[in-house]
């Protein structure tokens, strides 16, 4: 049990129950985090998607924004998808008022990027280091990255935009492979936070 990592997914907003089954499906010890303490006791975290810009007001009301901060200074693995992908930028392009970022990855990323609601998409996704073919990724009133510093690795592009990155411990996708029953984004997260645990 030991190799088992222990993996939160942030249940302030968002796709949570998703990420909890593909996470348990790629053998993490899953749980909802919503407090500080249940923070401190996990040894990577998911930031799922949904709304960002409330999703950052929901972090500071609970009390979560600084121990995020904190946590994923100190090394802690994080992954985001679509929402989560921006609250990891160190910098948004068109933020909403009063919308903060945990920070993490040294890019730039555009909110609703790919368009509206209605404007939603699936799609087969080449991500460098996942063997077995494209990843299957939902595109869902998406990010893209503009732009990443020279210690972000871009992982994944998709007509010509950037939607994958990781930076040492942090990875980030524009897209929610959580919802397809494609579970191999996640065993790579696994694999990361196994690695540092």
């Amino acid at each position: 049990m030991s190799d088992t990592p222990v993996i939160g997914v942030l249940a302030l907003q968002g796709d949570v129950r998703e990420h909890l089954i593909a996470l348990a499906s790629a053998d993490a010890l899953a749980r909802p985090v919503r407090r500080p303490e249940e923070l401190a006791e996990v040894d990577g975290l998911v930031i799922p998607g949904g709304e960002s810009t409330t999703m950052s007001k929901l972090a500071v009301l609970f009390g979560m924004m600084e121990p995020l901060r904190e946590r994923v200074r100190a090394g802690m693995p994080v992954y985001g998808t679509c929402a989560g992908m921006i609250l990891l930028a160190e910098k948004i392009l068109d933020p909403r008022s009063g919308q903060e970022t945990v920070g993490g990855i040294d890019m730039i990323v555009r909110r609703n990027a790919f368009g509206r609601q209605n404007e939603s998409f699936e799609a087969g996704v080449e991500v460098a280091g996942i063997d077995g073919g494209p990843v299957e990724g939902v595109f869902i009133r998406a990010p893209w990255v503009e732009s990443v510093g020279a210690e972000a690795e871009v992982i994944a592009e998709h007509g010509g935009h950037i939607v994958a990155v990781r930076q040492r411990n942090v990875l980030a996708t524009s897209f929610h492979p959580e919802l397809t029953g494609d579970h191999r984004m996640h065993a790579l997260f696994v694999d990361m936070v196994r690695a540092v645990k």
